[in-house]
């Protein structure tokens, strides 16, 4: 079931005497369950993707669903089934974390306990109690992923969930989207942080200059753009077999006791190993390094491929 899609979905906003494309006829499909990364450097459209989805800004093109209902035509019946952690989010300062929970709560009509919330975030009670104006960014991030997850929606929109919070904070919101995506809710994770996207999602977009300019897994991505691994291997004395013929193998050289290979599919890497222990080659010692999900957005947003090669990159977000 596709819970999420949107189908040329575009918004423009003038800019004196030009038209600055915020979100470029996106076309994108969210399926039941799995969580979705949507990658983009600040300023790519993320936000405003966000925006038109929960109808706090009108497309100036286009269409969007969630769960099969038009997101303008039928934004109202949608809140009871979409959790939302927005950028920036403003609460209330002079009210607790224990009354925003609650608030929550009543407005979703649901039965969560507030304390299993509070737990699951990380707020411990003293901190319930406390005046959200006490509240560091990152409490206050994690009291509006409580908030968010009241309920049990069947979709999570996440705008920079990781933002202001401490490694152990980030680990228990890493935690919370597993649990949340183990138990069939759909995620869409919206960050500028490569990190964050890999560990979590199941798939990923990378949005440049409000294009769409790549959609899959992030194993194909690498792929895709040549973004495999390299395999050093220190190996004693010759070595009398040829691995570059195998398949997925891109380039192989010598340097001394020092074997490197790379491969275009990392799976290839046993099967490197497996030719030359059947050679009889003395393997001394194995390192291996994989393209990282930078080596990947790098490709896509700026065109620069991993051997160095310049493609054509994204168009840009202006237009006459």
């Amino acid at each position: 079931m596709t819970v999420l899609e949107t189908r040329n979905l575009t918004k423009r906003y003038a800019a004196g005497d030009q038209q600055v494309i915020a979100v470029d006829g996106l076309d994108l499909q969210v399926e039941a369950g799995e969580v979705f990364g949507f990658l983009g450097p600040n300023g790519a459209g993320k936000s405003t993707t966000i925006d038109m989805l929960l109808d706090y800004v009108r497309p100036t093109e286009g269409s969007a669903t969630i769960l099969g209902r038009d997101t303008h035509a039928e934004s109202g019946a949608l809140r009871r089934h979409v959790g939302v952690l927005p950028e920036g989010l403003d609460l209330y300062g002079r009210l607790s974390g224990r009354r925003h929970l609650e608030f929550a709560i009543d407005w979703m009509d649901a039965g969560d306990d507030p304390d299993a919330v509070l737990d699951r975030v990380g707020l411990t009670p003293a901190d319930a109690a406390r005046p959200v104006a006490d509240y560091s960014k990152g409490m206050q991030q994690r009291l509006a992923l409580g908030m968010a997850v009241v309920g049990d929606p069947e979709l999570l929109l996440l705008d920079e969930p990781s933002s202001g919070l401490d490694p152990h904070g980030i680990q228990q919101m890493r935690t919370l989207v597993r649990e949340e995506a183990a138990q069939g809710t759909t995620v869409f994770f919206s960050s500028h942080v490569l990190g964050e996207v890999e560990t979590v999602c199941d798939r990923i977009g990378i949005l440049y200059g409000g294009r769409l300019v790549a959609v899959d897994e992030v194993e194909r991505l690498r792929e895709t753009v040549g973004a495999g691994s390299e395999l050093r291997l220190r190996v004693r004395g010759e070595v009398p077999v040829d691995v570059a013929g195998l398949e997925g193998v891109e380039s192989v050289s010598r340097s001394g006791d020092l074997l490197q290979v790379t491969t275009t599919d990392p799976r290839q890497k046993a099967a490197v190993v497996t030719r030359l222990t059947t050679a009889g080659v003395e393997i001394l010692d194995v390192d291996s390094e994989e393209a990282s999900l930078e080596d990947v957005f790098t490709a896509y947003t700026t065109g620069e491929t991993p051997g160095g090669e310049d493609e054509s990159a994204a168009a840009s977000g202006v237009v006459p």
